[in-house]
């Protein structure tokens, strides 16, 4: 019997990869956004395979996706926390000078 793709596995899966990635490299804004998209779909596909396992597959698509935007997510805020805490004591104009000084530019 052909079993039909679950809806928003797929997604979830995407959408959790993304979040770790850009949650490392974008302040972690865009990391935090994607893994909540990402966990809301994951929860979507696992509800919907929940009611009618028999005529779904790709559940570990969705549980998949559900770990990885929670990592996401998770990254994403230690970094948010990370940068406000350097913008606010005023770490940041050290850092960008210890920068400088290893690049030798001024």
């Amino acid at each position: 019997m052909y079993k039909e793709k679950l809806p928003y596995s797929q997604s979830a899966l995407i959408l959790g990869i993304s979040s770790i990635i850009t949650a490392c490299c974008c302040w972690g804004v865009i990391g935090v956004i994607l893994g909540i998209i990402g966990l809301v779909n994951a929860n979507k596909a696992i509800s919907i395979h929940e009611d009618d396992p028999e005529i779904f597959d790709g559940i570990n698509n969705a549980k998949t996706g559900k770990t990885t935007s929670i990592i996401g997510i998770v990254i994403g805020v230690i970094s948010m926390i990370w940068h406000i805490y350097i913008f606010s004591t005023g770490e940041y104009q050290i850092l960008f000078e210890e920068f400088n000084n290893m690049t030798g530019e001024y």
